[in-house]
């Protein structure tokens, strides 16, 4: 047997011991009020996942010009999956969370990260021509 085949087994054997731990901590807690309510969340979150946040980075994606479409592409995915991380704690936030909690201005965190990622993927778009200019004038 092949070690990327073992680690591969090993993987998924914890993954499903991740889940079977995430599926009995849902069904036993008892600050979770229903196991419906968490059901129900999943499901919405796939529908939106799904059928609007992929179709609209995809479309984004495809308008993007052939030039640049490397570095914004990966500033889209880089932005996204900030966004992933850090919405839990943000959606939270508002809802009288414990400040000794939650101490954090995760909105404005979020914003500077975001700003981060804009101001390195323009790096991106800027370095990404001056490499074609580069390579043109070589020609």
């Amino acid at each position: 047997m092949s070690a990327s085949r073992l680690l591969r087994g090993a993987l998924g054997v914890a993954g499903v011991a991740a889940m079977s731990l995430g599926a009995a901590l849902v069904l036993t807690d008892r600050r979770i009020g229903s196991p419906v309510g968490v059901l129900i969340w999943l499901a919405a979150a796939v529908v939106v996942h799904d059928g609007v946040l992929v179709p609209l980075v995809l479309g984004i994606g495809a308008l993007l010009p052939l030039r640049a479409r490397r570095p914004l592409r990966t500033g889209l995915l880089t932005a996204g999956c900030l966004t992933a991380v850090a919405l839990p704690v943000m959606l939270r936030q508002g809802r009288g969370a414990n400040p000794s909690v939650l101490p954090l201005d995760y909105v404005g965190n979020w914003g500077l990260a975001m700003g981060v990622v804009v101001v390195a993927t323009g790096c991106g778009v800027v370095l990404a021509r001056v490499r074609q200019r580069r390579a043109a004038a070589r020609r």
